[in-house]
Formats: C-alpha cells, structure tokens, sequence
C-alpha cells in the first residue's frame, strides 16, 4: 500500500539534536509554523499555549541568564549547550487547578508540538522537544516572566541542518495492540 505523503512525514521526522547549520531560524518563520501548528485539538477551544522564541542575536543572554540557575560547576556547560541551536522556542501551558483540564491542556500542548514539529520539518528546519531540569526551575520561570498558573513545558530547540540523523525501528502497534475481551 502506498504511504500518504502526511505518514512519509510522520515516519521521516527525527529529532535534530545537533549538527545545525549557520541557516538563520526567523521569527517569520517561527509565527509561520505557530499559525497552522495551533490547529491541534484543544478540549474547550482554551487554546493553552503562549510562546517566547529566542533568535540567534538574544540566544547568548539567554542562556547566560538560564545557565545562572545551575550550580556554579555546571553553568559553563549549561551555556554551550543551550547555545548550540540556531533559536530555541520556549512553550508554555496555562495550568488550571482542575486535574482533567490539565491533562486536556497537556495533550493538547504536545499535539500542537507534533504539528508545529511535523510542519518545520517539511521546511527542513530540524527541531527536538527538550524537557531539561531546568523548565521545573522557579528562578527559570522568573528569568522568563512565567506566571505561577502556567508551566513551562518545554524548551524547542531548532536548526537547519545537512545531515539526517540514523532512523530507529518502532515497535510494532500490532505488538502494543489487544482487544477488549468482555
């Protein structure tokens, strides 16, 4: 059977993690993909999402600022690495008190990931989800301006890159797959 071009994009999608090349990340380009990837089900229209895109001019600052937050011994190597993406889009959840709305806005947070993930990917724009100890850090969240009803949920790290990275075999869904024997 042949794959639709949406699932050749599904199973082509790899998280970019390093090798980025000098190929600028643009806020028009950022905003571009946010416009379509918001589309993703959101339980009760509450569109949860806000965004902080840090481009390649405020990205040294930044990770000097959220380096800061690590022990003195680490803060160096923090930095590098949160300099090594050409931009890094910081997304960020509203947190209501009720448990089921927070899963609903959860799932509906990393829905919006994968679209915004699937869509920079067909731009060849690399991209990794990135859920560092950091994102959980209280001075983090002031460095930002986070608010305390919302939660960072992760960091974007993004970069053009030249060379794929290996792809890795998934289980089977049929492995992973049972019917409900009443």
């Amino acid at each position: 059977m042949q794959k639709s071009e949406l699932a050749k994009i599904i199973r082509e999608r790899r998280a970019i993690k390093k090798g980025y090349n000098d190929k600028i990340v643009t806020e028009e380009v950022v905003l571009e993909l946010l416009d379509d990837a918001i589309w993703a089900p959101n339980h009760g229209m509450r569109q949860p999402w806000r965004f902080i895109f840090v481009n390649a001019d405020q990205k040294p600052s930044f990770a000097k600022k959220i380096a800061s937050t690590y022990p003195e011994e680490r803060q160096q190597n923090r930095e590098d690495y949160l300099n090594e993406p050409s931009a890094i889009l910081v997304v960020i959840m509203d947190e209501p008190d009720i448990p089921k709305q927070w899963d609903e806005n959860y799932g509906a947070m990393s829905a919006m990931i994968q679209n915004f993930w699937l869509l920079a990917w067909e731009k060849k724009l690399g991209v990794v989800w990135k859920t560092n100890p950091h994102i959980y850090d209280p001075k983090v969240k002031e460095i930002l301006g986070v608010n305390a009803n919302e939660k960072i949920v992760g960091f974007l790290h993004m970069g053009y890159f030249d060379q794929l990275p290996e792809t890795k075999d998934r289980i089977s869904a049929k492995a992973k797959f049972s019917l409900f024997k009443g």
